[in-house]
């Protein structure tokens, strides 16, 4: 590792007293000693491929691809210095050899600034080749390069202008020269046909890490048939001009950074974002600027060249339809190069339209979210600001969110957190996916965090409510024991000594005068078990069956019961009791009924209370019935009275009461 580094500071060794020595050489030669814009963008691409490269062996010591980085970059210092000591062969004085060398390097070493790219098309991004099948070739290709580079120094073709004075090396036959270039720039087209085969192969075979790694790749390797194809329209004819140099410098710029985001993986997966960004506003580009253009030509044909009306026809169009035209072709483009990202974005439009028609609750976009996001560990926990707690869908709190799985992202509205996604941490990992899914789907997410804490706090009112109905039947209960323990005894007892002391006394207006206070306390006796079996009657110690048969064998009118056996919370009991009571009593005696039924069944958690008679019908819950204040007796345990009283067919009173 020593001596690997080592020979990196040797190469910035060589790279940094290149860039010193060429402004001397420049004032040697007579030019300027910068040349401001190009030699601006020649050392920001020297640099950043040479710190790259640096920073990539720092990284991954002793990686290829650090190392061609770095050979890039010394490659283009010592392409600017022997430009400038091409330059003196320009100047008038003696030519010496390194000088003339210089000037026929500018004509003939152009495919030494390639080969360190080409290089890496190969072995990107593991810095080996496909497999060992792939040596021969690769040395066949590095060796076209160098029959390129050798026969052109050494060949008797005139050098380019305007090195064009400097007479070439002259080495080869005449011919030789030649047809080795013809050998070796074949050599070179099959070498960047194979290196891009390379990268294909790899992607069609690449997941994951790779394949965005490899998509980096393809993105700045945009950059170099655009570079060709600037070279190849250069109108200049004494050498570039900036419409080669300026594309070529920004690809020597561009592809160095583009590998180093590869190999580090520092912020991989915004390829996917770059791409459609660079196709959505390329596409809006052209198709906006040719409808500007068409309006322009149209209206310039019909009301004549440089009407402003036009203009501003044209203008305006754009600006219209720039909104929906860019979110239209976004949609293509996520479909094309996105395809996560579009498809969680069609399950949440697909969502949203279901919550608007009422086919789906709010509450249920948690799973939406994990079928759009694909991820089936993701949960949805909402914020509950007044318990200061989580809950679930189903308004259960959960005061500490699982451990797994460990990706959390809050969902705010403002300051306000609306409530907490716990996902896998690769889940919506192609950036802006998450942010663009959450904002799509943020109102159904606070409506769905507003109807749970609605419904959780509903259900603490339930709750409450629940819990005085039970202390209100426990304490009647006591008052029921207290009258029956103790008042009504003493009574009781009362009345037994009043009768013994009768038969003991001859007296007769005495005896009659105790018979009558024994018969009032005979009634007072009867008033308070009365009483105490309107607090909590004690028929239902043996449940709703013996109960029902009590209230049956009591009334008036002949009476049939069916009702469960199985037990239920007391206060569930009371109200089921009371229902039937007063329900009887109704049909006593408002209906002019023949028989009545007593009906009690328990299903689904519900138990279920009738009371049903043959009478004239038209009963309603109001007029003194006593409805009203069963209603609201059955609503402190969850339960609801509906009642079926048509006239001339009888009356059906029946409540459900949930005792899951």
């Amino acid at each position: 590792m020593i001596e690997s580094r080592a020979w990196s500071w040797v190469a910035v060794a060589v790279a940094a007293i290149a860039l010193v020595a060429t402004p001397f050489v420049r004032v040697e030669a007579g030019a300027p000693v910068l040349d401001l814009p190009l030699d601006a963008l020649f050392l920001v691409a020297m640099l950043s491929s040479a710190g790259l490269g640096l920073l990539v062996l720092r990284r991954r010591p002793g990686h290829v691809i650090g190392w061609l980085l770095l050979l890039n970059g010394v490659v283009l210092a010592l392409t600017g210095f022997v430009e400038s000591a091409a330059q003196l062969s320009l100047s008038g004085a003696a030519l010496s050899t390194p000088v003339r060398l210089a000037a026929v390097w500018q004509t003939h070493g152009w495919s030494a600034t390639f080969a360190p790219l080409v290089a890496l098309a190969w072995v990107f991004p593991d810095g080996r080749l496909l497999s060992r099948r792939w040596r021969v070739p690769a040395a066949l290709g590095t060796a076209s390069f160098v029959v390129t580079l050798a026969s052109g120094v050494l060949s008797r073709s005139p050098l380019d202008r305007p090195y064009d004075v400097v007479p070439p090396l002259a080495v080869l036959p005449d011919g030789v020269g030649s047809a080795l270039q013809l050998v070796g720039l074949l050599g070179m087209l099959l070498t960047f046909v194979a290196g891009f085969a390379c990268l294909v192969m790899r992607f069609r075979a690449s997941r994951g890490v790779e394949r965005h790694q490899l998509k980096w790749i393809a993105l700045s390797g945009a950059s170099v048939p655009v570079s060709i194809a600037c070279g190849i329209l250069d109108p200049g004819t004494d050498g570039p001009t900036a419409v080669t140099v300026v594309p070529f410098v920004l690809m020597l710029v561009v592809v160095p950074l583009s590998i180093s985001i590869a190999v580090l993986r520092y912020r991989l997966y915004d390829i996917d974002r770059l791409i459609s960004v660079a196709v959505l506003y390329g596409v809006l580009t052209a198709l906006l600027g040719g409808a500007f253009v068409g309006v322009i030509v149209l209206g310039g044909v019909v009301l004549g060249d440089g009407s402003t009306i036009t203009t501003a026809v044209a203008t305006l169009g754009v600006a219209l339809a720039f909104r929906p035209l860019r979110d239209r072709t976004q949609r293509r483009v996520d479909h094309r190069f996105n395809r996560a990202r579009y498809d969680a974005m069609e399950a949440v439009d697909a969502f949203l339209d279901d919550v608007r028609s009422g086919r789906v609750e709010p509450e249920v976009v948690a799973g939406v979210l994990a079928r759009g996001l694909r991820d089936p560990t993701l949960r949805l926990y909402f914020w509950l600001p007044d318990p200061g707690v989580h809950a679930d869908s189903a308004g259960r709190l959960v005061p500490q969110l699982p451990d797994h799985p460990v990706g959390r992202t809050p969902i705010r509205r403002g300051d306000l957190l609306v409530a907490t996604l716990i996902h896998d941490p690769d889940t919506g990992s192609a950036p802006g996916t998450m942010d663009a899914v959450l904002v799509r789907a943020g109102l159904a997410i606070e409506v769905a965090r507003l109807r749970v804490e609605v419904r959780r706090q509903l259900a603490e009112v339930q709750d409450s409510r629940l819990r005085i109905l039970s202390a209100t039947q426990a304490e009647r209960r006591r008052l029921e024991r207290d009258l029956h323990d103790g008042a009504q005894q003493r009574l009781v007892s009362v009345g037994l000594d009043l009768r013994h002391l009768q038969q003991t006394l001859s007296d007769k207006r005495v005896s009659i005068a105790l018979d009558g206070a024994v018969s009032g306390l005979s009634e007072a006796i009867q008033e308070l078990r009365d009483l105490a079996n309107g607090v909590r009657p004690n028929a239902l110690d043996a449940g709703l069956a013996s109960a029902f048969s009590g209230l049956a064998a009591s009334a008036r009118l002949p009476t049939a019961v069916d009702a469960t056996d199985q037990r239920f919370a007391p206060e569930i009991e009371a109200a089921a009791y009371f229902v039937a009571s007063e329900g009887l009593a109704n049909a006593v005696k408002h209906s002019g009924a023949s028989r009545v039924r007593l009906i009690a069944a328990h299903a689904d958690g519900v138990l279920r209370v009738a009371v049903v008679d043959d009478g004239r019908g038209g009963a309603t819950p109001g007029g003194g019935s006593g409805l009203v204040g069963l209603a609201d007796r059955l609503a402190s345990v969850g339960g609801r009275l509906a009642i079926d009283s048509g006239p001339g067919r009888g009356t059906r009173l029946e409540v459900e009461i949930p005792c899951a």
